[in-house]
């Protein structure tokens, strides 16, 4: 996904959040989620990160019982330092989180991604909230790329603000791509002689709205 406005994720790590270690008592966990509204909280055994409580396990949870004894239950995605916005917007989508432990190399976690915030953030990028058409297009995965989708949009002299694939179904990839509001047809037609099928097309200022139509990806953390 090509963006205009470059913003370093590693900027908004967290680290107000606990990590709670095997020897301490669920009862403390119990209140973590009772006082918050976050999905997980990480577990880590002499600063290394052994996987997350879910408050969906909540019902089981004992006071009296040590975090140790669920040890072998817990949930072990992450993310490294080094991931990109996609990246984690991903790995929240595949484990229905809304909050991710950040955990480097040598297994030592540096802090959490809180979603609530991160999806603010994305929303002020100019790929969302500037007015333009939004077109998404499909093409075998083999035979497509985004330099050539590049070309075909700024060889029609509209500016491409950003394009990221939405879906892949079969074999075939789905772009969804944001553009200047000009030259419209001529895109279109150009992308058919280059073989990509025009799965839906529209000018809109309100492009948020569009693109949550349009993707179920985004759709499920845009409308957090």
């Amino acid at each position: 996904m090509h963006l205009d406005k470059t913003m370093e994720i590693q900027d908004h790590i967290i680290t107000t959040l606990p990590v709670f270690e095997p020897g301490d008592s669920l009862k403390e966990v119990i209140l973590f989620f009772a006082q918050s509204t976050y999905s997980h909280v990480a577990v880590a055994e002499e600063g290394r990160f052994l996987g997350l409580l879910g408050e969906a396990d909540l019902d089981s949870f004992l006071e009296t019982s040590l975090v140790d004894e669920f040890r072998y239950q817990l949930e072990s995605f992450s993310v490294l330092p080094g991931a990109t916005w996609l990246d984690v917007l991903e790995v929240f989508a595949r484990n229905e989180a809304n909050v991710l432990p950040v955990v480097d190399a040598g297994g030592l976690i540096l802090g959490y991604y809180d979603l609530t915030e991160l999806v603010g953030i994305f929303r002020e990028m100019p790929f969302f909230n500037e007015p333009g058409a939004v077109l998404v297009v499909s093409k075998p995965l083999r035979d497509y790329s985004f330099s050539e989708i590049a070309q075909i949009v700024e060889g029609n002299n509209t500016r491409l603000m950003g394009a990221f694939i939405s879906a892949i179904r079969n074999e075939v990839a789905e772009v969804t791509l944001k553009m200047g509001d000009t030259h419209i047809n001529e895109v279109i037609q150009t992308f058919r002689r280059y073989g990509y099928n025009i799965l839906s097309g529209s000018v809109d200022d309100h492009f948020m709205e569009d693109l949550k139509q349009r993707s179920d990806y985004l759709d499920k953390y845009l409308n957090v």
